[in-house]
């Protein structure tokens, strides 16, 4: 399992956050999407590799822009992946 963690420029609120996870589940093969206004940034799991390249595709439309990109291995835990 992938885990990458974006850091997103935009978002002020909880609908903002809500934007950003919908735009990457619709467009992108993904397990699971966090967005925080308050952390500026999205944790996307994924099972397939994913390049910053596929996300801004996704995000650039709706007016959010990545600030970094920072992959990672997933690590299964008693109560879901981390």
């Amino acid at each position: 399992m992938n885990k990458n963690i974006l850091g997103i420029d935009g978002m002020r609120c909880g609908m903002c956050e809500l934007h950003v996870e919908q735009a990457i589940e619709r467009g992108l093969e993904v397990k699971k999407v966090k967005a925080s206004h308050l952390k500026n940034n999205v944790v996307v799991f994924s099972e397939c590799d994913l390049n910053q390249e596929a996300f801004e595709a996704m995000l650039n439309p709706t007016g959010y822009r990545i600030t970094s990109f920072e992959k990672a291995v997933a690590k299964k835990s008693l109560f879901g992946w981390r």
